[in-house]
């Protein structure tokens, strides 16, 4: 899994690009709940300390399915990159979180070298 693509960023510019457009916010929402057999795998994992490594795939994969979702977001408007990345997780159950991966979509053009 990765979180990474050429033309995305947290920052507001991409070096050696400049914006033409502004195509506006673009989102990737997930709604994850815990299993009850990983809730049993975690409960396990905290007896010996340490990372709870059942939940941390489930977070990866949570935030690695909404930034895709962003990126096909922007796709859709047109956008060939994503500036302004950001994402938020909300419980909103016990067991149940939300994972948001929003950003700034955005047409870029390579810059010149001069």
């Amino acid at each position: 899994m990765s979180h990474t693509h050429p033309l995305t960023t947290t920052a507001f510019e991409i070096p050696g690009y400049r914006t033409t457009r502004a195509l506006g916010v673009v989102r990737g929402i997930v709604v994850r709940s815990r299993s009850i057999i990983g809730n049993i795998g975690a409960s396990l994992q905290t007896l010996v300390g340490g990372n709870i490594s059942i939940y941390t795939e489930l977070c990866e994969k949570a935030r690695d399915d909404a930034f895709r979702q962003m990126l096909e977001h922007a796709a859709q408007l047109g956008a060939n990159a994503v500036i302004g990345v950001r994402y938020d997780a909300t419980e909103i159950a016990a067991g149940v979180s939300e994972v948001l991966c929003y950003g700034t979509a955005v047409v870029v053009e390579a810059v010149a070298a001069g």
